[in-house]
């Protein structure tokens, strides 16, 4: 299974069973993975904004904290763990309603027990407004019988 169809099945199996993202995040795609890296995207509507009409900082933190787990996906992960240390810097206003923003998500290291990543927001100018990192206690994920970690190994992706 190629790491964008998996990731995206990570990303509906939030949908069905979250609280918060289906509500927050449920217009979000995912528009490219391979192992180690997920671009998603989203039109910001009302619901994302703040009283000021522009992209609330709450929802990019629920954006670091999915993206995180999406990168964790793109590794073969179903169950992307849990969260130890999210961080958010905000550089400029992401847009306003009806604006495109789009994410670039990395696993920069994974391990058996951490998970670290890092995430950059643009507007549809192609400018950074933000970026975060998520770090992920993983260790018991790696039990979850829907893991695809062989293939999605950077080795198994240089063997084909």
């Amino acid at each position: 299974m190629p790491a964008l169809r998996f990731v995206r099945s990570v990303w509906e199996s939030f949908r069905a069973s979250s609280g918060l993202e289906p509500r927050l995040l449920d217009g979000l795609r995912v528009t490219n993975a391979v192992p180690g890296r997920v671009h998603f995207e989203l039109d910001i509507q009302k619901e994302h904004t703040n009283r000021l009409n522009i992209l609330h900082g709450g929802t990019i933190a629920s954006m670091v904290d999915l993206g995180g787990s999406l990168a964790v996906a793109s590794r073969g992960l179903f169950s992307t763990g849990v969260s130890t240390d999210l961080n958010v810097t905000y550089i400029s206003s992401g847009g306003k309603i009806g604006d495109l923003i789009k994410a670039d998500v990395t696993c920069d290291k994974f391990g058996k027990t951490m998970a670290f990543t890092s995430i950059r927001f643009m507007n549809s100018k192609d400018e950074v407004f933000a970026r975060g990192s998520h770090t992920k206690y993983i260790s018991l994920a790696w039990k979850d019988p829907k893991n695809i970690t062989n293939e999605l190994s950077p080795k198994a992706e240089k063997k084909e």
